[in-house]
């Protein structure tokens, strides 16, 4: 994700998040520590040929510890396997930065992201009362250890589907 991608993924987080989307300032101060020599954070994007954005997905990672910050796909690609492949490449920069465990918050009424977490074996740890604001949702806090190991039930590939870019321009 770069500077240049802000205005269509603001776009689609309107879009699937409306009641709680990040706000610009939300998405630059994540971007802003991309650039960093070094760098904890993962921004990334999924695009279709044409340049639409369809899909991204952040994490950050501090000391041993991953946490996945944003996972968005643009619904008309929702059972594509675009959101393994995003999560796919969130753990690898996990496993990259030498992370031990990756934690995430979902929200609780969100339960076709908890399908996906748990196919890649990340178990509830908790809840967070009202996370989720300004509607007040608690979130479900997930953990998965040892993300070297995120391999996902297999699914086939459509070369028409957008594949994640970490280097998107």
């Amino acid at each position: 994700m770069r500077w240049w991608d802000m205005d269509r993924v603001l776009g689609l987080e309107h879009d699937l998040f409306p009641d709680d989307a990040w706000s610009r300032g939300m998405f630059w101060s994540e971007l802003a520590d991309t650039r960093h020599p070094a760098a904890t954070r993962t921004y990334l994007v999924a695009e279709t040929p044409g340049g639409r954005i369809v899909g991204y997905a952040g994490l950050a990672a501090v000391a041993d510890t991953g946490d996945v910050q944003t996972i968005a796909v643009a619904r008309d690609h929702w059972g594509t396997g675009l959101g393994a492949r995003l999560l796919g490449a969130l753990l690898r920069a996990a496993t990259d930065a030498e992370c031990h465990e990756v934690l995430l918050e979902v929200r609780v009424d969100n339960t076709r992201a908890q399908r996906l977490y748990a196919r890649f074996g990340f178990t509830p740890i908790g809840i967070r009362k009202g996370y989720y604001q300004p509607g007040n949702v608690d979130a479900l806090v997930m953990r998965r250890a040892d993300p070297a190991d995120a391999v996902a039930p297999a699914e086939p590939a459509d070369p028409a589907d957008p594949t994640p870019n970490p280097d998107n321009g």
